[in-house]
């Protein structure tokens, strides 16, 4: 029996949901008897050739997790786009542009200067940046483009589902390779996750006032967080009420407020708009001085609210700019 093809790709991200892929434990010894992965850098030592040979969809899905930051990344995604059936977006960077998305908030020259000029355990003297191309005696060294603004997978590519999350918990991943193995898949575009708030499964729901309202935020570390409470009700920001469920309420368990890696529900075009409207209808000010001076106590406004989302959001960049 000839088993269908899978592919992995990891573009620009932090390599946690690579990780989460191998989490899914002894499922994976399964996948392997149902499946061929043919393509999968981070584990296996595959070429780009090799995929470059395949034919137009000849593997049947490929999982792609990270946010598109390079003309490599660029290039391959558009690449496994043309030789697979299937897209998948793995993770929040691919979905939403994740928390390397902030870095949309700079230029690319601020970026390069802050990383290889300006940091105290960094030795460059001669202030050398990467080059695209540099000449030695081995010959032509090349390095991938470095774009200017960074993106989500579905902007560069037809992506036909998405798997969430900062990584996608075992569960969902293990859920979508059933569906696929089944041919049960739902819709083209479907978010592969619940469709309702993240506060629907929340363990603390319950203690959630009828009228909730606010007159000052904390930060986590300035107050002894309540195991049993509402965050929002503690005066500590958790974007639960804009944020997808499904992850399995971890950050909650833990008792740290949610940070909004699922990204939004279904027909929400911003995330952190949404949640910011919400917010505004708590805040329990009056006096526009004493208003002002409670939204600048909030720290790192754009961190707080489109920490995970920046580059899908209607903000998207420092200049507003698409790709």
């Amino acid at each position: 029996m000839i088993k269908p093809k899978i592919a992995f790709y990891w573009c620009s991200s932090c390599g946690g949901c690579e990780e989460a892929v191998i989490d899914i434990n002894e499922k994976i010894l399964s996948l392997n008897d149902a499946v061929d992965i043919i393509f999968w850098p981070a584990a296996m030592d595959f070429k780009y050739s090799d995929i470059k040979k395949m034919s137009q969809n000849e593997i049947a899905v490929c999982f792609i997790n990270g946010s598109i930051r390079c003309a490599e990344n660029f290039e391959m995604v558009k690449l496994l786009r043309k030789k697979s059936a299937l897209i998948i977006a793995l993770g929040s960077c691919a979905h939403i542009g994740g928390i390397p998305g902030l870095a949309n908030l700079y230029s690319k020259e601020e970026i390069f200067n802050t990383v290889y000029r300006c940091q105290p355990s960094v030795n460059n003297s001669d202030n050398i940046l990467p080059q695209e191309k540099v000449e030695t005696e081995y010959g032509t060294l090349e390095l991938p483009e470095f774009h200017e603004i960074l993106t989500t997978i579905d902007l560069v590519i037809d992506v036909d589902y998405y798997l969430l999350g900062c990584a996608p918990p075992a569960d969902l991943i293990v859920n979508a390779i059933d569906l696929i193995l089944c041919g049960k898949l739902p819709a083209k575009g479907t978010v592969l996750a619940p469709k309702k708030s993240l506060c629907h499964y929340c363990s603390r729901k319950d203690s959630k006032p009828d009228k909730l309202s606010v007159k000052s935020i904390k930060r986590v570390h300035e107050i002894q967080l309540k195991e049993d409470e509402c965050f929002l009700a503690q005066g500590v920001l958790c974007l639960g009420p804009a944020t997808r469920g499904g992850c399995g309420e971890k950050c909650i368990n833990a008792n740290m407020p949610c940070r909004g890696c699922f990204g939004a529900l279904d027909g929400v075009m911003d995330q952190g708009s949404k949640f910011l409207s919400a917010f505004a209808s708590i805040i329990d000010y009056d006096d526009s001085s004493e208003l002002e001076a409670f939204v600048n106590s909030i720290t790192d406004m754009v961190g707080t609210f489109y920490r995970f989302s920046l580059p899908a959001s209607l903000l998207k960049n420092k200049k507003g700019d698409d790709v």
